[in-house]
């Protein structure tokens, strides 16, 4: 045998390898890993989307940094307990209905799969939520690496238009087509003052009620996470008091889950019952947290009355000037200008509860969304298809795509993010994909049910009310009906969806709250007569009618606190104490004519009788009778009758209707008559 054959062998081998490597499509010999779609994190907001690309038998990967789902809840809340409701009796079996109380299931095509199968209590542990979504990706497959700390993520050109790179702690680069970034938020937000180095964080404290005996404490923040505190230690700390710059917001006042639940709000009673704990307002940035430079201030007897390390607050504007230090003198204590000053007392602890923020820091500036213009900027800027600004190719989910809706609606939660992840999956597949984004065509006779269907029992357009909506495409004798789109992004409505307006224009159909400020405890609270149904005050349907896409100039201009700008016409459904909008008279007829205004025609129900008669007394008989009646649906077994009708010309053959590319279903004969069109043709026998 020839002595190099070994080494050409080797050398064969080796060129195999390489070769293999190269030609797989996740692997490279330079080590880098290539997908279309990148997931960058497994917690929920990660996993549904995943879920989404599973199914769709796309290429992606999810990359977490942890060992396992949903680390995250791991840790918070602090104390333990979540405040996403877990209600499993509704006395429905409608599974899509029962997903409006079930704020932490995801979204699959299991029917089984949901929280309840980890906990039955109705504030759950938090340790559950982990449990949950291991269960999830487990049962569903998908493809998460774990052990993945991405630090830097970069966008380069590429034969697509832009491509990303991600670099993890080993130095591995992953390419993706697309970046689809659902980090949640896990940076502790901080506020810079003078003495910010004395106060504890609510990462790090301890959760032993026993650490705080008969301590006094400051709490700074009054969200969920700050009460959540409060509440904790409140029967084990002398006095309990929480500063922040704005008042208290509860959300059962506001309709908004991340304001304080009530679950969390007992110190509220305490406050207002004067035992001790209280609230005070005042800008973190004009404080000052500080020791006195003495060891303590003698009273009669000798007795000292502050124990030493005590921290004190005090204003910007009685320290001097340029202050650096955490050290003060007594005369720059408030107490010493103001005797009745409300934080006058010393504390033993100041604890930071001020929430988190994204982290901005692994983008570089080829790849870094903007910040938001609102949420002190501590969430990413994106568009109303929670792509980022100026960053193509690169989607924001879950609770760091909250400035779209922030402090007003539930995208910053799983019951609402859940349903952003399917929108953004739909604008994937369109703009990728060519798929279409999913619609259901319709007979404009079988909408108004379908309508009363959606309202009865959808739970996308129910929790992100304002922001998610159906739109309903008309197109004459029948109609599209896509569910839950973006409605902020309608002027981009076709690039997003695939689909076209027609002449005949479209409804949206949201869920919103009522405008006026009111006591939504008080008498009168409940709209209930439906002919004033725009002054309803609670969650119910509104219909808009548009004969064109809204355009940007208009979205910008719409009315304060409108999610949409002003439309041809608008219908409110008058709210429901039992959010079921069926009632025949208070809910159906003004929803029928409405709509009969909308798509110019009587879309009265009749029975075939009635359109027997009808046919024969009216050269276009209601909509109802043509698109059932006519077509041998309502008659059983007689076909001669129809038969009949055809012969004396009182329909329309497929050859007329295909004349001059006019709608058969839509002659003039309203405006002949001289009906009125926004209450239909009345067609009485």
């Amino acid at each position: 045998m020839d002595p190099s054959s070994p080494c050409l062998i080797l050398l064969i081998l080796i060129g195999c390898v390489e070769c293999s490597f190269e030609n797989h499509h996740h692997h490279h010999h330079n080590g880098t890993r290539r997908y279309d779609y990148c997931v960058l994190g497994a917690g929920p907001a990660g996993l549904q989307m995943g879920y989404f690309l599973s199914k769709a038998k796309r290429d992606y990967i999810i990359l977490e940094r942890n060992s396992g789902p949903g680390s995250f809840f791991n840790k918070y809340p602090r104390h333990r307990k979540l405040i996403s409701i877990n209600k499993i009796h509704t006395g429905r079996q409608n599974r899509e209905f029962n997903l409006r109380h079930d704020w932490n299931s995801l979204l699959s095509d299991k029917p089984d799969l949901l929280f309840q199968r980890v906990s039955g209590e109705f504030y759950p542990p938090a340790d559950a939520f982990p449990l949950y979504l291991s269960l999830y990706v487990k049962e569903l497959g998908l493809k998460v690496q774990y052990g993945v700390d991405i630090g830097r993520i970069r966008a380069v050109p590429s034969a697509a238009g832009r491509s990303y790179i991600l670099t993890d702690q080993h130095a591995s680069d992953y390419t993706c087509s697309v970046l689809l970034v659902a980090t949640g938020l896990w940076v502790p937000q901080k506020v810079e003052f003078v003495g910010s180095d004395l106060v504890e964080g609510y990462e790090s404290i301890s959760t032993n009620p026993e650490d705080y005996r008969n301590q006094a404490v400051l709490i700074l923040g009054k969200g969920n996470s700050a009460f959540e505190t409060a509440q904790s230690i409140m029967g084990r700390a002398s006095r309990v008091h929480m500063l922040s710059s704005s008042p208290v917001r509860l959300a059962w006042q506001t309709h908004y889950v991340g304001d304080l639940r009530a679950v969390n709000n007992e110190l509220i009673d305490t406050y207002q019952l004067k035992s001790l704990d209280g609230l005070v307002e005042a800008r973190l940035e004009k404080i000052v947290i500080a020791q006195r430079k003495e060891n303590g201030v003698r009273r009669s007897g000798g007795r000292k009355t502050e124990r030493k390390g005590q921290l004190y607050v005090t204003l910007n504007k009685y320290t001097q000037e340029e202050k650096n230090s955490s050290d003060v003198t007594g005369e720059e204590l408030p107490g010493y200008h103001i005797d009745n000053f409300s934080m006058r007392k010393p504390y033993d602890r100041v604890i930071r509860c001020l929430g988190f923020r994204f982290n901005f820091s692994i983008f570089d500036s080829s790849s870094c969304p903007p910040n938001s213009e609102n949420a002190k900027g501590r969430l990413p800027g994106v568009t109303a298809w929670y792509e980022g600004k100026d960053t193509p190719g690169l989607f924001v989910l879950g609770t760091a795509a909250h400035s779209r809706d922030y402090r007003s609606s539930a995208g910053g939660f799983v019951h609402g993010f859940r349903y952003t992840a399917r929108a953004v999956h739909h604008v994937l597949e369109q703009r990728y994909h060519s798929n279409w984004w999913p619609s259901t065509k319709l007979l404009t006779t079988q909408l108004q049910s379908w309508i009363l269907k959606r309202v009865g029992e959808a739970s996308g357009p129910y929790q992100m009310f304002e922001v998610l909506g159906d739109v309903i495409l008309l197109r004459g004798s029948h109609c599209e009906y896509m569910e839950e789109f973006p409605i902020q992004a309608l002027p981009q409505f076709s690039s997003l969806s695939g689909h076209e307006i027609s002449s005949h224009g479209l409804i949206v159909l949201v869920m919103q709250y009522g405008k006026k400020k009111i006591d939504y405890l008080g008498r009168g609270r409940a709209q209930t007569d439906w002919t004033k149904a725009w002054k309803s005050n609670f969650l119910h349907p509104v219909l808009y009618y548009y004969d064109k896409l809204p355009t940007e100039e208009e979205m910008k201009l719409r009315p304060h606190g409108w999610p949409l700008p002003r439309p041809k016409a608008i219908h409110h459904m008058v709210e429901d104490f039992l959010t079921e909008w069926e009632g025949p008279i208070s809910h159906i007829q003004p929803l029928r004519r409405f709509l009969e205004h909308c798509v110019q025609t009587d879309l009265r129900a009749f029975y075939a009788e009635s359109c027997f008669r009808a046919s024969l007394t009216h050269r276009t008989p209601p909509l109802f009778c043509q698109q059932g009646y006519l077509k041998q649906q309502g008659l059983s077994h007689n076909g001669q009758l129809r038969q009949h009708v055809l012969d004396a010309g009182l329909t329309p053959t497929e050859q007329d209707a295909g004349k001059s590319g006019a709608d058969p279903t839509f002659p003039n004969y309203l405006a002949q008559a001289g009906a009125s069109v926004s209450s239909g043709l009345k067609i009485d026998f």
